[in-house]
Order: structure tokens, then sequence, then C-alpha cells
């Protein structure tokens, strides 16, 4: 029975020990993919807009202004029946309408681009009235984003749905919004060049450096060098600042790019370290903080709260905690006003004068 026991715990301790190590494998090998925290430039969400009628209201419109006069005229103009006497000389009889509202609408374009055909949802916002509920879009021509541009890409009509009662001036048309032309998001320019850009979260040198190094890396022993006589005179991959990384497309992809971002962004990445922060939202009350921010000598004194931090801590004050190399840690800090119960906007107030002051050994975002 000793001896039954003596095997279940062994093979006990070495299920412990197979997956200890493989935790610790996965935190030391930890990658992840360039599609996670860059894009490709060019492949990006453009918006559309443009001005609209709102009809069927329930008298919570309001005709009674010149743009709103003009655009009802312009409508009826251009479905074949004006006003008589001409546009400008009988908008007087226009004003006593009180259930049109003008608007602003737009669309969003996804990233990938969009086809004529294609249905989007159009997002209304009054521009005068009281109130959308109830209310249709009539119509409304949406153009790009360049305001030079004066095509129309998009029309847009349907009923409006506002789903907050606290804000009847805003609502959406699921589906409202149809193409009438279509928009292509290059990502490649003519000479063969794509850009790959960080997210704001990941751009650093380091990290911009480290992509290029990588990318690098694993092309120079697959690209033959023989057919590509231009890999003989520049990198593949060269990192032009702390988010742009400039890649050139091969001889071999020129006719393949898609292949080649693909194989690009599928690239995965020794997870690395960034930049030491600390993220605080006043009005959710919360405090996001990386493990490796440091704060250096400061005392703060923040209402019946005092907060004395040294390199080295005297004995009589309560010791934080520090590492092997003697820094005190703010997320100790933090922990400490926690044991005292110390109210979470008093913390983030704590911890903004400690930046103030140029004792935070990190980057302070405050949302």
């Amino acid at each position: 029975m000793n001896n039954c026991y003596f095997k279940m715990r062994l093979g006990l301790m070495i299920v412990v020990a197979v997956c200890t190590i493989a935790v610790l494998s996965d935190s030391v090998l930890a990658r992840t993919q360039l599609k996670n925290i860059c894009r490709v430039k060019g492949q990006e969400e453009n918006v559309l807009r443009g001005l609209g009628l709102v009809v069927g209201l329930n008298g919570t419109g309001e005709a009674n202004d010149g743009p709103t006069m003009r655009a009802i005229a312009r409508a009826m103009e251009i479905m074949g029946n004006p006003l008589a006497g001409g546009q400008q000389g009988s908008l007087e009889e226009l004003k006593k309408i009180k259930n049109v509202s003008l608007v602003m609408v737009t669309a969003t374009i996804p990233a990938t681009g969009a086809r004529r055909g294609d249905k989007l949802n159009a997002y209304v916002s009054a521009l005068n009235g009281k109130s959308l509920v109830g209310g249709r879009l009539a119509f409304a021509s949406l153009q790009g984003p360049n305001t030079s541009d004066k095509r129309v890409y998009a029309l847009c009509q349907g009923q409006i749905v506002v789903d907050n009662p606290d804000q009847p001036m805003v609502g959406v048309v699921q589906g409202g919004c149809q193409m009438e032309a279509d928009i292509f998001t290059p990502f490649f320019t003519a000479d063969g060049y794509l850009t790959l850009i960080l997210d704001s979260n990941h751009a650093n040198f380091y990290t911009a450096a480290l992509i290029a190094e990588t990318i690098n890396g694993q092309f120079s022993e697959s690209l033959n060098y023989s057919d590509d006589a231009e890999s003989a005179q520049e990198p593949l991959c060269q990192a032009r600042d702390a988010s742009n990384i400039v890649v050139r497309i091969p001889k071999k992809y020129r006719n393949d790019p898609v292949t080649f971002a693909s194989d690009i962004l599928d690239i995965r990445l020794y997870e690395h370290e960034p930049e030491a922060r600390v993220v605080v939202n006043p009005r959710a009350g919360s405090i996001v903080i990386s493990g490796d921010i440091e704060i250096g000598d400061v005392v703060v004194s923040h209402k019946n709260i005092v907060v004395d931090v040294e390199t080295v801590p005297f004995d009589r004050f309560t010791a934080i905690d520090v590492d092997e190399t003697n820094d005190p840690k703010l997320k100790q800090l933090v922990d400490q006003l926690n044991l005292l119960k110390v109210p979470t906007l008093d913390m983030i107030e704590i911890i903004r004068g400690i930046d103030r002051n140029g004792k935070l050994h990190g980057r302070l975002i405050i949302e």
C-alpha cells in the first residue's frame, strides 16, 4: 500500500513538474503574430458623410430655418414638383412644416473597402428639431472624406431607430446606406512597397527595429537572390521610425502581393516588454499597472494620507517590498494603499502627483 501511495505521489509530482515546465516554456517563448500589433497602410476605415431629410415626425421637426427650407425646396425640385415662383421666392410657405428635420448622415467604409450594391448602416444626427423618434430618412447622398471630391458614393434611406431615449436626436438606419460606387483600399505602392504601421500601444523604436530584423531574417533564407538583384542592394525591410516599417515586395511576389502581405502578417514575433505604463481612468475608477514601473524618492501628502517612498526605506516606516535592484515598484505602493482601504480616486491623485514630481519611472496615461 505504501508503495502504491509512493507511486501515486510520484506521478502527481511529475504531472505538476510537467505543467510547471509547460507554463514556464509558454511564458519564455510567448509569441504574437504581427497582425495582432500592426496593420498595413491603406487598410483603414473611411467615413462617408452628407446631409439628408427626415420626414414623418410627429410635430418634432423644424423647417423654419434657411438651410432646411432650401433642402426641402431642392428635394421637391429634384422630384419634379418645384415651388411656384422659383425656389427663393416661395420659401415662406415651407415655414409651417413641423414633421421634417435636416440631418447629418454618415456611414463607415470597412478597412477592406466596399463594392457597389453593398449595404451599410447609416448613422443619423439631427441638426434641428426636437426628436427623430418615428421618423424616416427620406434620402441622403453621401460623399467621400475628401471634400474636393464631389462624387456621390452612396445613397441612404429607411426607417430610423432611436436606441437611446435620452438622445432622441441621434439614430441609425440598419442597412440603410447602399453603395453606388466601388471603394478600393490599395495596400501597396506602384513601385512595389507596403508599409506596416504599429498600433499606438506598441509603437516604439525597439519594436519597430525588432520587426524589421525578424522579417529580414525570415525572408533572407527563402528568397533566391540570384533572381532578385534588388535584394543585394538594399534590405527587404527597414524601420523608418517608431511606428512605420517599410517592406519591399520581392520579385517572386510581385504578381501576388496578397500572399506576401499574408505571409508578413503571419510572422510570429517573440513577445517583448513594452514601455512601462500605468493607465488610469478616474471615471471608471480603474488603475492598470505594468509590473516594471518604478518610483523614485518622493513624499506625497494627500488628505489624511502621507506616502513616503525611498529607495532604501527607513526602519521607522513600513517598508515597501523591493526587488533585487532595491527600487520600489508602483504596484507595491498601490497594494499597500489598498490594504489601508484608500479610495481609488485618491490613489489616482497620488499617482498623478508622483508623475508631476518626475518620480514615476514610466508613462502615465489618463483615459
